[in-house]
């Protein structure tokens, strides 16, 4: 038996073993292939290992996404958790090519993902407040957030959960410097029932420029005076 004729069932759960790679790959070579890799079912999860991963044509966003994850661990994205005051040029050239592929990417998931459940974003630096309260805002059906070292992430997203986040069961703001004890303390206060954790978050030394910083010491001298 030749494998276009199996059903449309049967292909897609051969489909759903295959990475986004290969699928996209085999729905080339035929176009009853072609229609079962564009059917919706076949996109209930995605992981994304890059930015680059994000700008391919081997996926398809929608209302069956129901388990996002992109961790990107590489060397070179590690440059976009630097402080912004502390780039060089080419550096923050490079950020900002990635920062145009993440928000553009995030905005399709908040318009075409309305039943998302499940949100990890790990290493992500360009992530910021206002796209996770877009996707509050959009994902209404959100239970599981889990943010680890996206270094723009502050307490207005905690607010956000607040005020946006009522399916929302965890939360995880693991290695975010910019989250601070008192951010955690209201979340605790107004969602009791979520699960939250924020491993080293509220410990860690948050973004501010050195002129920033001097200037709260000597105004700490002046008081002390």
């Amino acid at each position: 038996m030749h494998i276009t004729q199996l059903n449309r069932e049967c292909l897609l759960h051969l489909f759903s073993f295959l990475d986004k790679n290969s699928r996209r790959s085999l729905a080339k070579t035929c176009h009853k292939l072609l229609e079962v890799f564009q059917d919706p079912l076949l996109w209930s999860l995605l992981n994304f290992r890059s930015p680059a991963e994000l700008k391919k044509d081997n996926f398809l966003l929608g209302p069956a996404l129901k388990y996002l994850s992109i961790c990107w661990y590489s060397e070179r994205v590690k440059v976009c958790n630097i402080e912004d005051w502390m780039k060089n040029n080419f550096q923050k050239d490079f950020c900002n090519r990635h920062e145009n592929t993440v928000n553009d990417f995030l905005l399709e998931v908040c318009n075409r993902c309305p039943n998302l459940l499940s949100l990890t974003l790990s290493g992500c630096g360009h992530v910021t407040d206002d796209c996770i309260l877009l996707l509050l805002k959009n994902c209404r059906n959100l239970k599981t957030l889990k943010l680890e070292n996206c270094v723009r992430i502050t307490d207005q997203t905690l607010e956000a959960v607040t005020l946006y986040g009522g399916s929302l069961q965890t939360l995880h703001v693991d290695f975010c410097r910019n989250i601070t004890q008192t951010g955690l303390e209201r979340i605790r206060e107004k969602c009791p029932l979520v699960i939250l954790r924020a491993e080293r978050s509220a410990n860690m030394i948050p973004d501010n420029k050195p002129e920033k910083k001097m200037l709260e010491k000597a105004s700490r001298k002046l008081v002390q005076l």
